[in-house]
């Protein structure tokens, strides 16, 4: 199959998204547009592509570095209006990318600056999904992040914010941030509030610190998917009771690469996972970061790891299963794309 034919079949292959920030996927002209308009100022010349590689990072040793790209996004994110906005954009860039189910993460508290209340910023949100699916068919949900170097309160607080959204839109718990002196066991309140009130938990782990933060995500909190794991290797013990228990993995190799959690594509842990017959899913993480979409992600996996197109098939397959959906919304939506992705994986091989 032509590099090209190749793209384009795993753009149109049915896949789903588990693990996509939105404050890391805002489009580089909505950026720009939004910066001029609320006094943001930005280190380079307001054009689209200025912007688009000013924020892909290049250059960052760790993952604390990667992580202050984010200044810029999180600036225009102040208003209901700019939040709708983004949300609805991202479904759209979305759709376009073959993305049928995409579950949105965010950290409500970072967007309180100009006066929203954590509530407001969650139901803005909420709002641009909304209206993406409804224009696009994407099924869309939104994932609450609390912050692993703030205090345990807080993220008890965003625990219960994300609980009292679960009939409107909110389908997960997230713990994010540097992971490098802020164990995810200090938030073990709040994943036991999440999970006593039936909501779902994911936690990144083992992205920028070892297995140790994947044994917290696990045992301490209770995860049932956890963000990138990257590290699980080095512990195979807790890697089989993860892969027993079918806890899914989000991997990003793109954001991987660029935060140094792996040195190459080539040397990702994803295919010797997949290889394993690991829970595993592909994920963009920062779209506007990382510079990539779906597809791409997608697209190294064959290129770097390997993958063949049949191989893809199931992984987005897992993508469906492991969405933080009522299990018969996930059984239909497998059913929905089934079809296609056979006479994908069909013509592929």
């Amino acid at each position: 199959m032509s590099p090209d034919n190749l793209r384009e079949t795993l753009r149109r292959l049915p896949k789903a998204e588990l693990h996509c920030h939105l404050d890391g996927s805002v489009r580089p002209a909505t950026l720009a547009e939004l910066a001029g308009e609320c006094g943001v100022s930005l280190p380079c010349p307001s054009t689209p592509d200025d912007v688009a590689r000013m924020m892909q990072v290049t250059d960052a040793a760790t993952l604390e570095e990667y992580l202050t790209r984010f200044q810029y996004t999180i600036g225009v994110m102040q208003t209901e209006a700019a939040l709708e906005r983004i949300a609805y954009e991202l479904v759209a860039d979305a759709h376009a990318d073959g993305v049928r189910y995409i579950e949105v993460r965010n950290a409500p508290l970072l967007n309180t600056r100009g006066g929203l209340s954590p509530g407001e910023v969650v139901d803005a949100t909420v709002r641009g999904l909304e209206r993406g699916e409804r224009e696009f068919g994407v099924v869309a949900r939104f994932i609450v992040c609390a912050l692993r170097d703030l205090p345990p309160e807080s993220s008890l607080e965003q625990a219960r914010l994300a609980v009292a959204h679960k009939s409107r839109g909110v389908v997960g718990f997230d713990l994010a941030g540097a992971e490098a002196g802020n164990p995810a066991s200090r938030h073990a309140e709040a994943f036991s509030y999440a999970r006593e009130h039936d909501l779902a938990v994911t936690v990144h782990a083992g992205e920028g610190y070892g297995v140790d933060s994947i044994r917290q995500a696990v045992h301490d909190c209770g995860a049932n998917r956890i963000g990138h794991a990257t590290r699980l290797f080095e512990d195979q013990s807790l890697a089989q009771y993860v892969n027993d228990r079918r806890i899914a993995l989000e991997m990003c190799p793109t954001s991987n690469v660029q935060t140094r959690a792996v040195p190459s594509y080539a040397e990702h842990p994803f295919r010797d996972y997949f290889a394993r017959g690991m829970n595993v899913t592909l994920n963009t993480d920062n779209r506007l970061m990382s510079g990539t979409t779906l597809t791409d992600e997608y697209l190294h996996a064959a290129n770097e790891m390997g993958f063949t197109v049949s191989d893809l098939s199931l992984v987005a397959l897992n993508g469906f299963a492991s969405a933080f959906l009522p299990w018969e919304e996930r059984l239909r939506l497998i059913d929905s794309v089934r079809s296609e992705i056979d006479a994908i994986e069909e013509a592929g091989t």
